[in-house]
Parts: C-alpha cells; sequence; structure tokens
C-alpha cells in the first residue's frame, strides 16, 4: 500500500509538473519568471485581431503592425493629464530598452475617433516619440479593437455650445505583446518607466 501511495504521488507531481512547463516554457518560455500579472479568464482572453487606420489615412491590420514586440495604449489627443503622462511614459521605457539594443515600438490608439484624426494623431505621437504609432478608425473599429484588450471608454456629456470639448472616461493600462505570442503583460499607469523597461526585456528574452 505505501508503494502504491509513493507511485500515485510521483504520477501526480510529474503531471503538475509537466502541466506548469505547458503553460509556460511550452508557450514560448518560461514567461512565468518574468512576474506575469494576473488576468481574470486568462492571458487569452486579452487581444486580438483588429483593423484600424495609422497616421497617414491607411488601413492596417494587427497581423501587419504586430511584428515585434510592442506597447499598446489606448487613449486620446484631448486628454488633459493622464494620457499624456502614460504615453511619456511608455516612451521613455523604449528608448530605455533601445539603449540595451531592444527594439520596441510604442503604439497609442485613440478611443476618441470624432476629434483624433490621421493628422491630429501624427502631431500628437510625433512629439511623443518618433516611433511612436497612432491609430484611429471608425467608430466601429475602434470599439473592436476596444473589446479585443477589454478596455473601457466613455464620452461625457459635452456642455451646451461646448461640443467639442468633452471628456472621455477609459481604463489605463499599456498591453505587451509579442510576435507570435501575442499578449503577453499588462501595466498599471503606477508602473514607472524602469520597471516598465525591466520587465518588457524579461518578457522578450524569454520568448
Amino acid at each position: 500500500m505505501t508503494r502504491f501511495i509513493a507511485v500515485l504521488a510521483a504520477c501526480t507531481i510529474a503531471i503538475v509538473l509537466g502541466v506548469t512547463y505547458f503553460l509556460t516554457k511550452g508557450r514560448g518560455g518560461d514567461l512565468a519568471s518574468c512576474g506575469a500579472s494576473s488576468v481574470a479568464g486568462g492571458a487569452d482572453q486579452i487581444g486580438g485581431p483588429f483593423t484600424l487606420v495609422d497616421e497617414t489615412g491607411t488601413e492596417v491590420t494587427s497581423a501587419a503592425l504586430l511584428t515585434k514586440p510592442s506597447l499598446i495604449y489606448f487613449g486620446y489627443t484631448f486628454c488633459p493629464d493622464v494620457c499624456p503622462l502614460d504615453a511619456a511614459r511608455n516612451a521613455e521605457a523604449v528608448d530605455m530598452l533601445a539603449e540595451r539594443g531592444i527594439e520596441v515600438q510604442p503604439i497609442f490608439i485613440t478611443i476618441d475617433p470624432k476629434r483624433d484624426t490621421p493628422e491630429v494623431l501624427a502631431e500628437y505621437t510625433d512629439f511623443l516619440h518618433p516611433k511612436m504609432i497612432g491609430l484611429t478608425g471608425s467608430e466601429a473599429q475602434v470599439k473592436a479593437a476596444s473589446q479585443a484588450y477589454r478596455t473601457y471608454y466613455k464620452a461625457q456629456p459635452a456642455e451646451v455650445g461646448q461640443e467639442d470639448f468633452y471628456l472621455v472616461d477609459h481604463s489605463t493600462f499599456t498591453y505587451l505583446t509579442l510576435p507570435e505570442t501575442g499578449f503577453v503583460e499588462f501595466f498599471r499607469r503606477e508602473v514607472s518607466a524602469e520597471d516598465m523597461a525591466e520587465k518588457t526585456a524579461c518578457f522578450i528574452g524569454q520568448s
């Protein structure tokens, strides 16, 4: 009986280790060692295909765009404080990674396509970082991209006579995606550029 229990225990441990390996190394490196944030429903629930419009007015797909490690942020150019600070933090992390020989592209997806035309986004992203890509699109296209990454946004009512001056409530996560792997991590806005760069480098090194 003792021998049977020992064999059963060994088999159980082997199964657990096998499942763990599949969920980490089996998906392209020991990603768990980088301290991935917990995602309700699992990481596979975030991300997916989208089609948007870039700063030149050209329609682009996620498949054509996300061919290198990317930091994706959903915001809008009329945002008074949160968005510019978050986007600047992302740009700083990208520069830190570049100093280490790691190329990451920063992406800014507007959740306010009514005001954020390709021209407006081009001026905004060029100011923040020369490699930052701004994306807009139709209301339906933006909504689909937002839903793919499970973000939230809602425009607030504008004052009478001030229809073009409204605010938009929105979530403030930055998403790290890797080619082939897809979404691997999200960063809250309180994460510093240094910590973002360090964690991003870890994920890229393990992919």
